[in-house]
């Protein structure tokens, strides 16, 4: 998806985005369709629709990736346990052979949700051992809900160090950990041959920047994760956040200025001793509005993307 589209899109969703909240309670499942990638030989990317998906307008859950071949199917994310059977058909359409291995980037629902869909046609599941601890301290289901699926859980987990490689397909995958960036347990995807990357979440370029303090992400940790990510990056590198548009190592750093910026506003802020109140009324992330698609759209309780990144940083600031 090209930025002039992301950027009509925001325009787009910001009228629809309360009505189709009211009107469905929430995602629209049933108005998610898979749109498939092709971006090397054997390597594909699948995302979903537009505009059904509140906190995800530009396109529904995360991005899911896909190295076919020969020696069966290795998968990056699961997107959204309601959807499971249309993900799996997709991946059908692209190659008939087993699915091996699925590594989650990071614990949020629309990356994870689906894993059990996968487990159950044998897929090993592999993720940060922070990330599988996290699902597994997640609160009960509402009364009334089914029990979540004891197959969701990865059962290979590893911690921070060396990557992890997979070499299948004619293709070596390093699964690279990153501390606590966008969460707690954060991976950064990367196949070598074909020279590409996917980041997950700690970069996104629809909405400003959301580090879930909650599950333990940081802003120093995400500031991190861009830095190594523009390390492990060459020229041509392409990268795959886990929404919005590809980019090039070089589209991280007006992202990563642009963060510090917003950092050092807040900073004063809080050394004049302001409250959130004061430094969300001062809207420090005017300078950038205009350039971040979907800046200015809602995103749930926390008000605005803008609001919601300020407060964060906020909080980290005054601990």
């Amino acid at each position: 998806m090209k930025r002039a589209t992301l950027v009509g899109l925001a325009l787009a969703v910001a009228a629809a985005l309360t009505s189709i909240g009211h009107a469905q309670g929430g995602i629209q499942y049933d108005k998610i369709e898979i749109k498939t990638d092709k971006v090397a030989p054997n390597l594909y990317m699948l995302s979903g629709s537009e505009g059904v998906d509140p906190g995800h307008p530009d396109g529904a859950g995360g991005r899911i990736g896909v190295l076919a071949g020969p020696d069966g199917i290795f998968m990056v994310d699961s997107q959204y346990e309601q959807i499971g059977d249309r993900v799996l058909a997709a991946v059908r359409r692209i190659d008939q052979g087993p699915i091996r291995f699925l590594v989650n980037t990071h614990i949020h629902g629309d990356h994870t949700a689906g894993n059990a869909t996968f487990a159950k046609q044998g897929a090993v599941l592999l993720a940060r051992e922070e990330l599988r601890e996290g699902m597994v301290r997640q609160p009960a289901p509402a009364a009334g809900a089914p029990p979540r699926d004891p197959a969701r859980l990865p059962v290979v987990t590893y911690g921070m160090g060396d990557p992890l490689r997979v070499r299948m397909n004619g293709e070596t995958v390093e699964l690279i950990p990153v501390r606590a960036a966008h969460t707690g347990g954060d991976t950064i995807v990367r196949f070598v041959n074909a020279d590409l990357i996917m980041i997950g979440d700690f970069y996104r370029n629809f909405g400003y920047p959301f580090i879930d303090t909650n599950n333990g992400g940081s802003l120093k940790g995400a500031l991190e994760g861009l830095e190594l990510t523009m390390k492990l990056a060459g020229p041509n590198t392409r990268l795959v956040p886990g929404h919005g548009t590809y980019i090039k190592k070089g589209d991280i750093i007006p992202y990563r200025d642009m963060m510090l910026a917003v950092q050092g506003k807040v900073q004063q802020l809080v050394a004049q001793g302001k409250s959130l109140q004061d430094v969300l009324a001062a809207k420090v992330t005017a300078p950038y509005d205009a350039k971040v698609p979907g800046g200015l759209l809602p995103a749930g309780n926390a008000g605005t993307s803008a609001d919601r990144f300020v407060s964060m940083v906020y909080a980290e600031l005054k601990k």
